[in-house]
């Protein structure tokens, strides 16, 4: 029996968003999908864009030009650089990009999931198109959980307040918000449920690989603090691919401006996705890094070398210590929301470092850093002390794992160990000599941390809460 179903082949797009009312598609270059290879092709999703702007200021790494501070209405920027928490933010958020598309891309995963079994094709190619669309849909639950809920706590997450978890596509589901564990219950299902029917090298890189799919798992268990099973998982996606693209000899060949690297050839790519769109890194001025970052760079690094620059007035404030990355997509594709093989090396030497294996740990950074550093000092030695290792660990996954989401969620769930949580202290303005200078700061548990859901969303589904202390207004 044929299945014709209509549907958007591209990119869904999302009206609303809910707990109760899910989605609605339109409709846009639609055509009749029949065949499990129709399916699966389905898959592949180019330029998935998940937008940071909800909490984009809410880190140490990311800056913003005076001007766009000084004098401006308050907006949700503003709140989040400020660490204002006074201020409602529902009120600031009629509506959430990330949240919305993320769920636009879970309802094409569902769609696939659901509904493959009955086209015509292969049981062995429908298997693939299930697989692979739960791995896609494990990735954005867990870009969801760590958003809009607390860090995976083992002694609360069964009772925190989390997300809708939607498994099947069924326009008239009614949906209960999950809690924490929930959520996460689902991500491991997902992922257990499809590594062993994926692929080494798939159709394309847009389809998820073993080595993307370990990764990812990897990820998970480290969020939970199942560190036995997160080491497993990172040692088995290296397994597949261990690339890491190496900076010194770019830069020694000229570096982007020479030898352009566009997203497929990068050969550390894990996953294609991005904050915006595959040409976000145009936009220079919302690619703004703090002084702290700067410094933490130092002279020598090719990541900063090559793709920065703290001379154009028009992107940064002469003087203030930030700087902006200044390559185009077209000349360097550089992953921010998607996963490549570096993280896993750092996945592997934080949880290295956690078992009192230093020595380990230190190696797997100094095959990142042999990579990155041209000169000076480039093997960091062996510390005494586990901390000092986590230290090194640290400034590492901030130096790698530039914009996107990864500063965000690593705050909040280090913020749950005191002796890695963090209170961010930011002096503000640096340049400017007319507005006094205010000391604003960031405290580990603050609930700025915790992104409310947005109007859009609340007012389609009355009964759901928010996960912070915040007031919906209406």
């Amino acid at each position: 029996m044929k299945l014709y179903i209509k549907i958007l082949l591209f990119l869904p797009v999302l009206l609303s968003v809910s707990c109760k009312k899910y989605i609605e598609i339109t409709p846009r270059g639609s055509a009749v999908v029949e065949t499990a290879q129709q399916f699966y092709e389905m898959v592949s999703l180019p330029n998935r864009g998940y937008a940071i702007n909800n909490f984009q200021y809410l880190v140490d790494d990311q800056w913003m030009k005076e001007s766009d501070v000084i004098g401006k209405a308050k907006n949700l920027n503003i709140v989040n650089f400020t660490f204002d928490e006074t201020e409602n933010r529902v009120n600031l958020l009629s509506s959430s990009s990330f949240y919305n598309q993320a769920y636009a891309y879970i309802n094409r995963w569902n769609m696939i999931i659901s509904l493959v079994d009955g086209s015509t094709g292969t049981d062995a190619t429908k298997m693939i198109a299930k697989s692979e669309a739960k791995v896609h849909r494990a990735f954005d639950y867990f870009m969801l959980i760590n958003t809009y809920a607390k860090a995976y706590d083992p002694a609360t997450a069964a009772t925190d307040g989390g997300i809708c978890i939607m498994d099947k596509f069924n326009l008239e589901a009614k949906p209960i918000k999950s809690t924490v564990k929930d959520a996460y219950d689902f991500i491991q299902k997902d992922l257990d449920e499809a590594i062993p029917n994926l692929q080494e090298k798939p159709l394309d890189e847009n389809h998820p690989s073993l080595a993307f799919a370990w990764a990812l798992k990897a990820k998970v268990h480290l969020f939970k603090r199942e560190f036995a099973e997160a080491k497993t998982a990172a040692l088995k996606s290296l397994s597949y691919k261990s690339d890491i693209f190496d900076l010194v000899d770019y830069t020694a060949k000229g570096g982007p401006n020479v030898l352009p690297v566009v997203a497929p050839n990068n050969p550390e790519v894990l996953n294609y996705a991005y904050m915006t769109g595959y040409t976000e890194m145009n936009f220079a001025y919302v690619n703004v890094i703090s002084p702290e970052l700067r410094t933490l760079f130092g002279n020598n690094d090719a990541r900063f070398n090559l793709f920065f620059t703290t001379v154009n007035a028009s992107f940064l404030d002469a003087g203030s210590g930030t700087a902006y990355f200044n390559i185009g997509y077209k000349k360097f594709f550089y992953p921010t929301v998607g996963m490549k093989t570096t993280e896993v090396y750092l996945m592997l030497a934080e949880l290295y470092a956690r078992e009192n294996n230093r020595s380990e740990s230190i190696a797997a950074l100094n095959k990142i850093r042999v990579k990155r550093i041209t000169s000076g000092t480039i093997n960091f030695a062996v510390p005494a002390t586990v901390k000092e290792t986590m230290d090194l660990v640290i400034a590492e996954r901030r130096r790698e794992l530039l914009f996107g989401v990864n500063r965000f969620f690593d705050l909040k769930r280090f913020n749950l160990e005191p002796e890695y949580a963090k209170t961010i202290v930011r002096v503000f303005p640096i340049v400017n000599t007319t507005e006094p200078k205010k000391t604003y700061t960031l405290k580990p548990n603050s609930r700025l941390y915790i992104i409310p859901f947005a109007q859009d969303v609340l007012k389609q589904n009355p009964g759901l809460r928010l996960n912070t202390d915040e007031i919906i207004p209406f």
